[in-house]
This record gives structure tokens, C-alpha cells and sequence, in this order.
């Protein structure tokens, strides 16, 4: 900003110097003429025509002279000598003119006022002083030769006095710019800095941010929008090209504004957006703003939120639940040791026991669920952590339990707490390994890890052999406490879908003959947490 600042100011400098040049030779030219016409003696009140016109060539030569070697000089000294010959010549010719009667000293006062927009305070004044001085000076050393009347001398002092009243209202004048040019490359440098904190903010944003035109080309397109949509060089093509799913929105909101758009997903990167737009009064080609948000990071807040309130509402009644609830349970521990009880009162003391120790486990998970700590996606790999993970399980397994693994080819890097994935994971085994007991001597299930070719998305099939779900009970598998086992809590599926939404991933349940199938569909490997 400095160094254009100071280019302006030499700009402005040889504009002033080329209008100074201009107007000497503009006076030098016109005089010539003049005394080359034989107008002079009827125009000028030549007190010696010999000078005249020898000063009026010499003065024409002299500026010309000082045109070419003096051009786009900035050097003080240099103006001061070019402002200072100028008037030296100017009161020599207004001396051959006749003085004050020749109209030559408003030529003097043009020059002095001119040259104080080179000249700076001390020295502007010093010409205006050398120009009056030779005004008053010259009419009277005239008056000695031929009488002059009164009016001559009181012209003369009013033409010294206006040159430095042009010296000082000139100088005055270009402070007054300087002072307006420097606020305003001030209030420049701040529209720039602002320009550029608003371009660097646009782009941090993690809402998408587009700008079309009349035509929907993209005049401005933020980082996230351009992550979002998954084309880095949206800027100046149509938007057409890239999301025709976004113009049909956008032309339903223009017919009708209040209407709210419908979510979009993106099948180069499966994403789910919601856009909104906003019409630009002030525009001149009637531009949109659209808002593209990432209804997973939408979800993830809401999760928070929602954990947070079940949280303050476990703390405040857990409490109150398990005290009473362990009370129970050690009645009916030291009632089953008594020896009077038959079978069928030993069978109710079981019962006692089996529904407090679900009691206490749905407690546990309501627990564990408001208390979790908040998801920490990292990348991750998971072809080796899944094999990592199946190999642990197996040494944990007994012998009716199986596990079978399949990886296909494929880039299978996402974002996931790997802590999560390993909570969800062994509750889906788990649970399948228990549906499938139900049917088979044998549990097994089948674990397929491949890349759906839609979305180019990470996806983890958990499979069982077991009696599967019936279309009734599908519509609730996920709602927490909703349960087919007598011995479950109901919240599992319910954990394990909070866990997975929590990393921006998606837990689904595919309907399918001999047995059930869990779908984890991962999020994307380069997409923002």
C-alpha cells in the first residue's frame, strides 16, 4: 500500500510538472505570435520593442530548452530554479510590455500559483515574493523613465498582493487534497483489509456458500461448497453441470419463495445437503445466494444436544431407581437362601433376580450413553483395523461361536472413532451371534467390507443366519427400549445408531431371507469432521 501510494504521488507530480510546461510554452508560443504579427503595438504598451521581442524568443527557447532536459524531474532544487527563471523571464518581459498597462502581471500570478503546486510552503512563497517584488519593482524603476499615474502603482501593489494570496491559496488548497487523499487511501486500505478478512472468512465456512447470476453460472464459490458438491472449479461454468438436483430446487423457489427445498444427496460423495437461497436485491443481474448445509453435521449437533438432556435426566433419576432397585435384589438373594422355600417360591425369588439385573442393565446403558464421550473421528484405515478387530473377537469367542470375514478391493478410508466402531461392532456381533443360536447349533456371522459403486462409500455388512425380522418389527428396530428378546434392554441398536451418527456414519437394517443384515455405511475419508 505504501509503495502505490507513493506511485500515486509521483503520477500526480509529472501531471503538475507537464501543466506547468504546457502553460510557459502555451505564453511563449502566443507571445511570438504576437510580435510576429505586428499585434503587439496595438495590444502590449511596449516601452521598448527591440526587448520585447528578443524576450519573448528568448523566453519561448528557454522553456523549450527546460521542456527536454527538465521533463519529469522531482528534485526541489530543479522546480525551485525552473519556477524562478520562469518569473525572472516573466518580469523582464512585463518590464518590455510597459508594465502594469500590458496585462503581462495576471501572466505572473497565473505562474506563481502554478508553481506552488510543486512548491511546498517556504519555497512557494519565496517566488511569490521574488514575482511580487519584481511587479512593484519594475513599475517603479518605469515610473522614473515616463510619468505613471497613481492607479499604475496601486495596480501594481494589488498584483504583488494577489501573488502571494495565489501562493497561499494554492498551498492551502493542495494540503487540503493531501490531507483528503490520505484519508482516503486510508479508508482504501481498510476496504481492502476488510475485503480480504470477509474472502478469508467466506472460505473457513463450513456451510457452502454459492453466487449465480440470472443464467445460474457461478459467479463465487466457497472452499466447502466446492468440498460439498465435489468439483473444485465451479467458478464461472453453469451450475447446471454439476447439480441439476440444485436448479430444480432452486426453480421451484422461485416460483414459489416460501416454500422450503427439499435435501439433495450428492452421488459423487454421498452427502446429504440442504439447500436454501436468498435473492440478492442489490444485485444488478438479479444473483441468488444459495446455502448448501451438511444435514450430517445438522444431525450431529442434534445428537449432542439430545445426549446432553438425556444425560441431566439419568443423573436425576438413576439415583432414585437403582437404590430402591439393589434393595430387591438382596431381599430376594437372602430370601432364596432360606431353606423353607419350595421349588415354585425359589422359582419367584429367580424371577425377582433376573428382572432386577435388567433393570439394572437397561440403567447401565442409559448410562453409558448420556455419560460417552464426544466422538473423536480420525482417519482410519479399515481394512487392517477390521481384521485387527475380528482376530481379537475370535480369541474371545467359545467354540459354537463364529466369525467370518470378506474385504474386497477397495479404498476403505473414512473418519470414525475407532473406540465407537469397536462399542458398535461387538454389539452387532453379538446380537447376531444370539439370533443365529436361536436356529443353529452353530453361530455364525459373516462380516463383508466392500465399496458401494454409487456412492463411493465405505460399507460394513454384519449377516446372520438367524430367524430374521418381521416387516412390524422393522419399523421399530432402532427405537430405544423396543426389544424381541425377553433377556434384552431394548437399547443396543439404539446405542449403536446414536454411536454411528455421532461419526457421521449411517447404521441401516437390510431386510433378507435366512437371517438379518446390518449396513454401516462410513463417511467419507477426505470429508470434514
Amino acid at each position: 500500500m505504501v509503495a502505490e501510494a507513493a506511485n500515486a504521488d509521483q503520477k500526480q507530480a509529472q501531471r503538475l510538472l507537464r501543466l506547468y510546461h504546457l502553460y510557459r510554452l502555451s505564453v511563449g508560443i502566443t507571445l511570438v505570435l504576437l510580435i510576429s504579427s505586428n499585434m503587439d503595438n496595438r495590444l502590449l504598451t511596449s516601452a521598448n520593442d527591440d526587448l520585447l521581442r528578443g524576450g519573448s524568443w528568448l523566453y519561448l527557447i528557454i522553456n523549450m530548452l527546460l521542456v527536454v532536459f527538465l521533463e519529469n524531474t522531482r528534485r526541489p532544487a530543479q522546480l525551485f530554479t525552473l519556477a524562478l527563471v520562469d518569473v525572472l523571464l516573466l518580469c523582464g518581459l512585463f518590464y518590455a510590455a510597459g508594465g502594469v498597462a500590458s496585462a503581462l502581471g495576471n501572466l505572473l500570478v497565473v505562474s506563481v500559483a502554478i508553481s506552488n503546486t510543486l512548491l511546498r510552503r517556504r519555497i512557494g512563497l519565496l517566488i511569490a515574493a521574488i514575482a511580487a517584488i519584481g511587479i512593484v519593482g519594475l513599475s517603479f524603476l518605469l515610473g522614473l523613465s515616463r510619468p505613471l499615474s497613481a492607479n499604475a502603482y496601486l495596480q501594481a501593489g494589488t498584483l504583488g498582493a494577489l501573488c502571494f494570496a495565489a501562493s497561499l491559496l494554492v498551498q492551502g488548497l493542495i494540503r487540503r487534497l493531501e490531507v483528503s487523499e490520505t484519508l482516503a487511501e486510508q479508508r482504501a486500505s481498510e476496504v481492502v483489509s476488510l475485503e480480504a478478512l470477509n474472502a478469508l472468512i467466506l472460505q473457513r465456512m463450513r456451510t457452502g456458500i454459492l453466487v449465480l447470476d440470472e443464467q445460474r453460472r457461478v459467479q463465487l464459490a466457497n472452499h466447502s461448497a466446492q468440498s460439498l458438491l465435489g468439483h473444485s472449479h465451479l467458478q464461472g461454468h453453469l451450475i447446471d453441470e454439476y447439480s441439476p438436483a440444485l436448479v430444480e430446487r432452486l426453480q421451484l423457489w422461485r416460483n414459489n419463495p416460501t416454500l422450503r427445498p427439499q435435501s439433495l444427496k450428492i452421488p459423487g460423495n454421498g452427502l446429504e445437503l440442504q439447500p436454501s437461497f436468498i435473492a440478492l436485491e442489490q444485485s444488478p443481474n438479479q444473483q441468488t445466494l444459495v446455502f448448501l448445509e451438511d444435514l450430517a453435521q445438522i444431525t450431529q449437533q442434534a445428537q449432542q444436544l439430545k445426549l446432553a438432556a438425556l444425560g441431566r435426566l439419568t443423573a436425576g433419576i438413576s439415583h432414585e431407581i437403582r437404590n430402591p432397585l439393589g434393595a430387591i435384589s438382596h431381599a430376594a438373594q437372602l430370601l432364596a437362601e432360606s431353606e423353607e422355600l419350595d421349588s415354585a417360591d425359589r422359582r419367584l425369588t429367580q424371577i425377582i433376580q433376573d428382572h432386577s439385573q435388567r433393570m439394572n442393565r437397561v440403567i447401565e446403558n442409559v448410562l453409558q450413553l448420556s455419560r460417552r464421550q464426544q466422538s473423536a473421528p480420525q482417519r482410519l484405515d479399515l481394512k487392517p483395523w477390521l481384521e485387527d478387530f475380528v482376530g481379537e473377537i475370535r480369541e474371545q469367542a467359545n467354540e459354537r461361536q463364529h466369525i467370518h470375514l470378506r474385504i474386497n478391493s477397495g479404498d476403505f478410508t473414512t473418519l470414525m472413532d475407532p473406540n465407537q466402531l469397536r462399542q458398535i461392532l461387538d454389539n452387532l456381533i453379538r446380537n447376531a451371534w444370539r439370533h443365529s443360536a436361536q436356529m443353529h447349533e452353530q453361530a455364525d456371522v459373516w462380516l463383508a467390507l466392500f465399496v458401494d459403486p454409487d456412492s463411493q462409500l465405505a460399507v460394513l455388512e454384519v449377516q446372520d443366519n438367524g430367524p430374521g425380522v418381521s416387516a412390524d418389527e422393522q419399523a421399530h428396530l432402532f427405537e430405544p427400549f423396543f426389544t424381541t428378546s425377553s433377556q434384552g434392554t431394548g437399547l443396543g441398536l439404539y446405542l449403536s445408531r446414536e454411536l454411528c451418527e455421532s461419526n457421521q456414519a449411517r447404521l441401516d437394517f437390510k431386510s433378507r431371507q435366512g437371517g438379518g443384515c446390518f449396513c454401516i455405511t462410513f463417511a467419507h475419508g477426505r470429508k470434514q469432521s
